[in-house]
């Protein structure tokens, strides 16, 4: 006659140990002590029954003992016998995690998941270089530290809020415009991955557009709007594939927009604003403004054409003949240095020239040490490799930083 205790128990608090051919099996639990008693059955009677309740009272009194029991199986033959290890008797819940604390959780993976991608959308690398620009040209225009606060930080705020949405807009837009090609160059971007939507990330590109114009009217700074509506012109003649646009295509009118574009934003339209809409004076264009304008506009020409060399495989898939595409990045990337350089020999012939002692001496070195920087990066650089390109890229912006820090200086 077949017989055997179950080889495991629920994971429920309640726990049900059962007989071959029981009848009214009943268990009882004693918390206490932890132990397990289980009733007579009444067996069928046939030849072997006595021999099994032997054997069932010794297993039982065994295991029990060590709150464990072992459940007794029979194989072909009943005096056969094959034991199997339980778990512990005492061990009657399991653990389950709360369904609150996993819902908290995962609300915070995909927020977190979510600002990311916003991240990755915005290319914060870009608007910082806007940020430090329009700030320290909005410094320019500050006669007397006593117009710093709170009239100084109000106006600039309400320069760089409809500025933000306009960078976020160009962007934008331009993801949407390279979406083929940022598959091949950067997957990692939301809608080249498909973490936003082709119609969502119109929807989102509009809505920017919208609230960039709307909050600079309500603010009414013209040179703000001016500044806007320049950019917005450049930048999506550069990007949307239109007839007569995309002046991606062609270098030319790559230099020129982002040229034009930045030095518009950053550092002209940024003093104007601070200049005649915040402090009311009267408009005067001091050196260091000029200096400013000159050497970032070759700076941002130089990003127009830096920006393409880790984009060469890109750039050729698409059929878009950039500078980079046409002659090779290791020329691109020399051109593009030795702009550089010859940006910071302007800034050396202007501060040499300046009529103030210490600004000429710091206007001199400061520029001096910056190109030997520059020169030692470049040699460093890995033309093979697009990461060691991208780096390089990233570099001048950070050069981009310090240069609006030093024209503050300049006399």
């Amino acid at each position: 006659m077949a017989f055997g205790l179950l080889g495991s128990l629920p994971s429920s608090s309640s726990t049900t140990i059962t007989g071959g051919h029981c009848w009214n099996n009943k268990k009882y639990v004693d918390h206490s002590y932890a132990r397990y008693y289980v009733t007579r059955c009444s067996w069928k009677k046939n030849g072997k029954s006595s021999m099994e309740n032997n054997i069932i009272k010794t297993s039982l009194e065994n295991n029990w003992t060590n709150h464990y029991y072992k459940g007794i199986e029979p194989k072909s033959t009943f005096d056969k016998y094959e034991k199997r290890p339980l778990i512990n008797a005492v061990t009657t819940e399991s653990y389950e995690p709360e369904p609150q604390a996993y819902n908290s959780k995962i609300i915070i993976e995909s927020i977190i998941h979510g600002f990311d991608n916003f991240r990755k959308f915005s290319r914060f690398y870009a608007f910082m270089g806007l940020v430090a620009g329009s700030f320290f040209s909005s410094l320019l225009a500050v006669d007397n530290l006593s117009q710093l606060f709170p009239t100084f930080f109000n106006g600039y705020l309400q320069y760089i809020v409809p500025h933000f949405f306009m960078h976020l807009y160009i962007v934008g837009l331009n993801q949407l415009a390279d979406l083929e090609i940022d598959k091949i160059n950067k997957p990692y971007l939301p809608l080249a991955s498909g973490e936003f939507s082709f119609t969502n990330g119109i929807i989102t590109v509009a809505s920017f557009l919208f609230l960039s114009f709307g909050s600079a009217w309500m603010i009414g700074s013209k040179p703000s709007l001016l500044s806007l509506l320049v950019t917005f012109v450049l930048m999506t003649a550069y990007s949307i594939n239109l007839p007569f646009l995309r002046w991606k295509k062609s270098t030319t009118l790559t230099v020129m927009a982002h040229a034009i574009g930045m030095t518009t934003s950053f550092n002209i339209a940024a003093f104007m604003h601070m200049k005649t809409f915040v402090l009311k004076k009267a408009t005067t264009y001091p050196r260091s403004l000029f200096l400013a304008t000159v050497v970032m506009a070759i700076f941002f020409a130089v990003v127009a054409m830096a920006k393409d060399l880790p984009d060469i495989e890109g750039d050729k898939a698409a059929g878009i003949k950039t500078l980079a595409v046409r002659v090779g990045p290791k020329r691109v990337f020399w051109f593009c240095v030795s702009l550089l350089e010859i940006a910071y020999g302007a800034a050396i012939l202007i501060g040499a020239s300046s009529p103030f002692l210490w600004s000429k001496l710091f206007t001199v070195s400061a520029h001096a040490i910056l190109a030997l920087i520059l020169w030692v990066r470049a040699n460093s650089t890995d033309l093979s490799s697009n990461i060691s390109l991208q780096s390089f890229y990233m570099f001048i912006f950070k050069l981009i930083y310090v240069e609006n820090i030093v024209t503050l200086l300049v006399r």
